[in-house]
């Protein structure tokens, strides 16, 4: 294949964007979109005196009593004022356009606010022509709710409504109601979100957990889990095999209706799937090659369960690496993420920053689409927040541990008052390190975090082979991951050392010809040519 017939998607790098965290353009302790606007030449200005991304994935920014963070929709098809309004949006668009900067949208589809106009008239009466745009149903003789699933953020799946006597279903926080897909009616007025954003101009949609939206019709009780104790005594959710809340048979028909619609717009537009399942059952949202273009590939995050990181080994790293490879269809292209809004920072859940950096070039250097999340490049930490500023229903409902406010902290831009993300106090606290590290500070530094996402970033740009050349590990020593990617009479060999003591000095501090025997110091990694 020519490089002419690489899609952007498959040569680019993607960046995620929290954007309530990214940059407080109007002083209020709460980031916008304009904020993201003002930040563009950092991410790519077309030099190499830029990070160096193709696109840019903004989480939610619609209309939200922002009791979820914004994946409580109150309004598909606008912008919430606290991140601006559509006009901003489309300038966003045309700035980032202008910088050859794709732009990724997030979609929910499994659930809207409770405070969205359909939910409110679905609440209203049992007659009320949207009643069954959601999921209603009857208590049991004894009052329980219809079943026993549980919520992904703890507690039963079901609230009461005193007002039409009904339970109705919820698989996350409770002003979350599920839309109900099976309905035809919300399944066209869903499809028409996507054209709205489309339509607009954006360049992708990533969608929140669209293998939930199809539910068994009858939603019967889900066997237990021998043995299970979830995260705690109020999480069901953990505890209980998933048969029948998500994954269910139907689904991949949503999936090829999704893709029929996308492939209608030029511009090679992109959908991406969160799909949080095990390796077989994920590769099946690819369909035969007509339903996602990527679906999300958690394999170096956690398993498909949420509830188990990922050993950090290179034994374990090359045979997930290896089987995500072999699973992949022919026509497939792969992705790769270690870390996002929903997760422990990546410093934090390796433990160390002499980790963090092997990961990163690890991330940058596979075969597939790598996703950075704001932050990584400059190896930003979990936050510590106090339990009275947690804002996440998650640590509410499951405990402070289980808070994902941790890794959604203001951006650390530069050492002055609240890091630069905003002129007065923030609606997350910043981390306590910001002085220490940040973008201006590591800019600077040859050696930095920064420093070298920016070179791999912008060697990856330059090298087909590691854009998009194949893959083919070789055989090392124990401790270590090496392989070779080519392209063409390109051909990049990628050597990590998982072993020993963390350093803190490990990569940046030498260059040059190899000869003899490549010795990879503790935590170290190197990228070489072959010629």
């Amino acid at each position: 294949m020519s490089e002419l017939h690489w899609r952007w998607w498959q040569r680019g790098v993607i960046y995620q964007i929290y954007p309530r965290s990214y940059k407080d353009s109007n002083h209020d302790g709460t980031g916008d979109l304009q904020g993201i606007i003002e930040k563009l030449d950092y991410l790519n200005d077309g030099t190499e005196n830029s990070l160096g991304v193709d696109a840019i994935w903004i989480s939610p920014f619609f209309p939200s009593p922002m009791k979820d963070a914004g994946y409580d929709v109150a309004n598909y098809v606008d912008v919430d004022p606290l991140f601006g309004d559509l006009a901003t949006f489309d300038r966003l668009i045309a700035a980032a356009h202008e910088r050859n900067i794709k732009i990724i949208i997030d979609y929910v589809p499994n659930h809207s606010s409770d405070r969205h106009p359909w939910f409110i008239e679905s609440r209203s009466s049992r007659t009320n022509p949207k009643r069954d745009w959601y999921i209603w149903q009857d208590a049991r003789p004894d009052g329980s709710p219809p079943n026993n699933w549980g919520s992904v953020f703890g507690g039963k799946a079901w609230t009461w409504d005193d007002t039409t006597q009904q339970y109705y279903f919820h698989q996350f926080d409770p002003s979350q109601p599920d839309l109900n897909w099976r309905n035809p009616a919300v399944k066209a007025a869903m499809l028409d979100v996507l054209r709205f954003w489309l339509d607009r101009g954006v360049d992708g949609i990533r969608m929140d957990v669209i293998y939930m939206v199809w539910k068994h019709p009858d939603m019967p009780d889900q066997p237990l889990i021998p043995g299970a104790a979830g995260r705690g005594p109020d999480d069901l959710f953990g505890r209980q095999q998933h048969l029948y809340d998500y994954n269910y048979e139907g689904i991949h028909s949503i999936m090829q209706e999704i893709r029929t619609l996308f492939d209608a717009y030029p511009g090679d537009r992109l959908s991406i799937g969160e799909i949080w399942l095990d390796l077989p059952e994920r590769m099946k949202y690819y369909g035969n090659n007509d339903e996602l273009h990527l679906p999300f590939n958690f394999g170096l995050i956690s398993s498909a369960s949420f509830l188990e990181e990922t050993p950090w080994s290179a034994a374990d790293v090359r045979r997930i690496v290896d089987e995500y490879e072999a699973a992949l269809p022919a026509f497939g292209w792969g992705n790769w993420v270690m870390g996002n809004h929903d997760t422990p920072r990546l410093a934090s859940r390796l433990g160390s920053h002499s980790k963090a950096r092997t990961a990163a070039l690890l991330l940058l250097t596979l075969r597939g689409t790598p996703t950075i999340y704001m932050g990584e490049e400059i190896g930003m930490v979990n936050g510590d927040i106090p339990p009275d500023k947690i804002d996440d229903p998650q640590g509410l409902r499951l405990g402070a541990a289980y808070t994902r406010d941790k890794c959604r902290t203001p951006f650390q831009w530069d050492g002055s008052d609240y890091a630069g993300f905003s002129t007065v106090p923030t609606w997350l606290p910043v981390n306590p390190d910001y002085p220490l590290r940040n973008v201006a500070g590591e800019w600077l530094d040859e050696r930095s975090m920064l420093t070298l996402y920016r070179r791999l970033l912008w060697l990856r740009r330059r090298s087909m082979a590691l854009s998009v050349g194949s893959y083919e590990p070789l055989e090392s020593p124990e401790g270590t991951y090496v392989y070779v990617r080519e392209y063409g009479p390109e051909t990049m060999l990628i050597a990590l050392n998982f072993t020993g003591e963390v350093l803190l000095n490990t990569l940046l501090d030498r260059q040059g010809m190899v000869s003899g025997m490549l010795e990879l110091r503790p935590q170290e990694g190197v990228l070489v040519r072959l010629d």
